[in-house]
């Protein structure tokens, strides 16, 4: 049985030339209850099993990514077998999708807790940012009850400006924190009932909500750095520096190695409220230009398009560098210096 399931997994990947794999509920394949620190309930197989795949995986095929859906926070799943992990690439990351996809879909801004979506920020597997996938829908999320994010904000009316607008701040989020981002089936273009097999994607919203699909596109354009001037979302690094509870506002730096073109800034709002000459700290002084807004009307006829295009970063008299921003509800801004 072991060599069949070996020799299936190299099928797909030297047969049908796939990049890589997902495994389904690894924590069950390593214990009988799918628990950590439960030694009478470990399968030392199970292990030994997940090692020898994922190493056989890259002697035929280098290169190869293996991704396990664990959730269980287990570090060993992504360290190497040399270490006596289960060598995995990356694995799918339950402390970040649980508090950023409550942060979106409560109902009323003061239930926000801007300290738990900083926690799931900052949140990685052995100091590797690239060994957790991060997301806010999966199909765990959107079935056994639950439902898509725009449906979770406003059930019955997933195309409203709460919902486009959390939306949209999610997907903010997934594209500019450490990690690799996920996106589920239509989640590009507001797909709203629960995941189901007799529920086709409705392909026409691709049309209806273009602008919504172009987030997409730009996002993924940013943190690719297709542009040259957002490298840092490519680095491992990221300071949540600012954490404003009262106005539900968090600011986040990203950088690879720094300075113009490189360094990046984030600023979300999480709340309902127009945030007019919002202060908030730089890395350096500056020009800083924003790269994405997401209540452009580029992206919704409905959004606002408030915010700013550019930020001046001065040095104040006690020597912080500061800028004043106008942050839009439910919005996020991405902010780098031209290269010089």
């Amino acid at each position: 049985m072991r060599a069949f399931l070996r020799d299936n997994a190299l099928y797909w990947l030297q047969d049908y030339h796939f990049d890589g794999l997902r495994w389904d509920a690894t924590a069950y394949i390593r214990n009988v209850d799918g628990r950590d620190g439960d030694a009478a309930g470990d399968l030392p197989d199970g292990w030994s099993l997940m090692r020898w795949i994922n190493e056989e995986a890259r002697k035929v095929k280098p290169g190869t990514v293996t991704i396990a859906e664990d959730l269980r926070s287990n570090p060993a799943i992504t360290r190497p077998a040399s270490s006596g992990g289960a060598g995995f690439d990356a694995q799918w990351d339950g402390a970040f999708v649980h508090p950023v996809r409550q942060a979106l879909i409560g109902a009323e801004d003061a239930g926000r807790d801007m300290e738990a979506v900083r926690n799931a920020l900052l949140h990685r597997f052995d100091e590797n940012a690239f060994a957790r996938v991060i997301y806010t829908e999966s199909h765990d999320e959107v079935a056994n009850g639950k439902a898509r994010v725009p449906e979770e904000v406003d059930p019955g009316n997933a195309s409203s400006w709460a919902a486009k607008k959390k939306s949209v701040l999610g997907a903010s989020l997934v594209f500019t924190a450490p990690g690799i981002p996920m996106i589920f089936q239509g989640q590009e273009f507001l797909e709203d009932d629960w995941f189901h097999d007799k529920d086709p994607l409705d392909w026409s919203k691709k049309e209806r909500y273009a602008g919504i699909v172009r987030v997409y596109v730009d996002l993924i354009a940013l943190r690719l750095n297709r542009r040259g001037q957002t490298a840092g979302l490519c680095g491992q690094q990221i300071d949540v520096y600012h954490t404003d509870q009262r106005n539900k506002v968090l600011a986040y730096h990203r950088w690879q190695d720094g300075g113009p073109g490189d360094s990046v800034v984030v600023v979300v709002n999480f709340s309902t409220q127009l945030l007019e000459n919002y202060e908030v700290a730089f890395p350096v002084a500056g020009e800083w230009k924003v790269r994405f807004n997401g209540d452009s009307r580029y992206y919704d006829p409905e959004f606002s398009n408030g915010g700013v295009y550019r930020c001046d970063a001065l040095r104040q008299e006690d020597n912080a560098i500061r800028g004043s921003l106008v942050l839009p509800p439910y919005t996020a801004l991405l902010l780098s210096q031209d290269k010089q």
